[in-house]
């Protein structure tokens, strides 16, 4: 099986414009925004015990993404699935610790306490859920350095508050949706049906964390925040599409 050709996604203005004025009508209330996912309760560590996925519009997240996952990483991903299933592990394991930091770090917000603490408990439910994939699939923890993809984007953290936080929740929503971009790619071509169905059982909270980390940033800015998702999506999309030495869950096409 192959998946559609990718190609680099251009900005659509007029979609833009609504997507963003949407964002900034959900900023300027984020409780209504943040949505309480019931769904958690029926979740299981055991992904047999796992609904059946739903059917989820990525459009949303193609839009936001400046570039789309290459064929080429892809490919070499699913030649390297022990590698790629380590590393999903490392990253739900990193977002639940940065949010965990985050909540330390900015208790002043009580939308952003109450998003994050949600967070933490989804992000350490997956990480469990992928410790449990590996060990039924006989694989041992291996040392695995982290990328440049991370450090790529924080380098351009601004240094002073709140716009620190600001940027780090815009990254954060790149990540979010780097992430669901990339379990839709691999479910479409994996050879392997439980794997599969996982990925896409993942896209429904995947694409809704971006958005979240998108309004809790507008709501933590007086200024308006698109030239800095603006940006960061030029610096992701040259992430992704520059040759990586390294091949990790976010890493660029291949070397």
């Amino acid at each position: 099986m192959t998946i559609n050709q990718p190609q680099t996604l251009t900005s659509n203005p007029s979609a833009d414009t609504t997507y963003h004025d949407s964002l900034q009508k959900d900023a300027a209330s984020p409780q209504e925004h943040l949505t309480e996912d019931n769904d958690m309760a029926d979740d299981s560590v055991d992904i047999t015990h796992l609904r059946t996925p739903i059917k989820v519009d990525l459009s949303p997240i193609y839009h936001f993404l400046g570039a789309r996952t290459t064929q080429a990483w892809v490919d070499t991903a699913i030649e390297n699935l022990p590698l790629i299933i380590q590393d999903h592990a490392n990253c739900e394991k990193k977002a639940a610790g940065t949010a965990m930091n985050l909540i330390f770090r900015y208790e002043f917000s009580y939308d952003l306490q109450r998003k994050l603490a949600q967070l933490i408990r989804e992000e350490m439910l997956h990480y469990e859920q992928v410790l449990g994939i590996m060990n039924e699939r006989g694989q041992d923890w291996k040392y695995l350095s982290a990328g440049r993809y991370a450090k790529g984007m924080l380098k351009h953290k601004r240094t002073y508050e709140p716009a620190a936080m600001v940027d780090v929740l815009i990254i954060g929503a790149f990540i979010e949706a780097r992430s669901c971009e990339r379990f839709a790619a691999l479910a479409e071509v994996i050879d392997d049906a439980r794997l599969a169905k996982y990925y896409r059982y993942l896209l429904k909270s995947e694409s809704r964390h971006f958005e979240d980390y998108l309004a809790l940033a507008q709501s933590l800015s007086d200024d308006d925040i698109d030239e800095r998702v603006a940006f960061f999506k030029e610096v992701e999309a040259e992430l992704i599409d520059s040759p990586d030495a390294e091949l990790r869950f976010h890493s660029g096409t291949p070397a």
